[in-house]
């Protein structure tokens, strides 16, 4: 599906926000696609980023799924308007022990005050795809907030 954004400068509000966010930084996503709708975000194994049995923690994988469908949403709003999640559901479809988890977020239907997107997540090891998520999301379209 093709989106156009409401603000010519969504490309580079959206890689300052997600820049910004500390939490990304934190688990070490990266940001690794960006179209308007559209948002590909990857996050590399690392152990403290694990749960008991070695597979990532579903946290960290919501987390990621959770992003890419929220800068997903940022990405088709008006300047000056901020996302924030009003509310998600994550499916987690399989453990997650590859070297990369790839999540990618996508807006289903855009709107003024709020946005649904989904995002899937795979588990990325040599050129195998595992689906490890999926989830759907309701993003708002918060005025004022910085982004």
């Amino acid at each position: 599906m093709e989106f156009t954004p409401r603000d010519p400068d969504w490309e580079n509000r959206v890689r300052t926000s997600f820049a910004a966010q500390n939490f990304m930084t934190h688990l070490g996503a990266r940001l690794v696609h960006l179209s308007p709708g559209a948002v590909d975000l990857e996050l590399t194994m690392r152990p403290e980023l694990t749960q008991q049995h070695g597979f990532f923690h579903a946290g960290a994988t919501s987390s990621i799924a959770d992003s890419a469908a929220g800068y997903a949403a940022l990405s088709l709003f008006a300047a000056g308007f901020g996302v924030l999640t009003s509310e998600y559901k994550v499916n987690l479809l399989n453990p997650a022990k590859q070297p990369v988890l790839l999540a990618r977020g996508r807006v289903v239907k855009p709107g003024r005050t709020l946005t649904i997107a989904k995002a899937d997540v795979y588990g990325l090891d040599e050129g195998v795809h595992v689906h490890v998520a999926t989830g759907l999301f309701t993003l708002v379209s918060v005025s004022g907030v910085k982004d």
